[in-house]
């Protein structure tokens, strides 16, 4: 991106591409268009685990089940309200799969 040096707007390529032209006052530079090549990064694969796996990659908690009394499940949090307000924590029940949520 070029700027005219008088006036200081944006200089725009003119059709032949081999000219800078300011729409403001008229000042003209030569040059031609260049482009640039952006480099795409690879992004991370997360894994989701089949539910016949019967594996839990879920941090665990000691706390009793609201249904079966267990007193072991896994647990996340989510952002299910406005963001000033708190996270919604979710529990997993690891013996009867109940799931259950705290609004902290």
């Amino acid at each position: 991106m070029k700027f005219c040096p008088k006036c200081q707007a944006r200089l725009k390529i003119d059709s032949s591409d081999s000219e800078f032209v300011c729409p403001k006052c008229g000042y003209s530079e030569k040059g031609s268009k260049t482009t640039k090549a952006v480099k795409s990064e690879s992004v991370s694969n997360i894994n989701v685990l089949d539910e016949e796996e019967k594996k839990e990659a879920l941090p665990t908690i000691k706390i009793d089940c609201e249904k079966c009394g267990h007193g072991e499940a896994v647990w996340w949090m989510l952002q299910t309200r406005s963001a000033d307000e708190p996270t919604t924590q979710f529990y997993r029940c690891i013996k009867c799969s109940y799931t259950w949520r705290n609004y902290a």
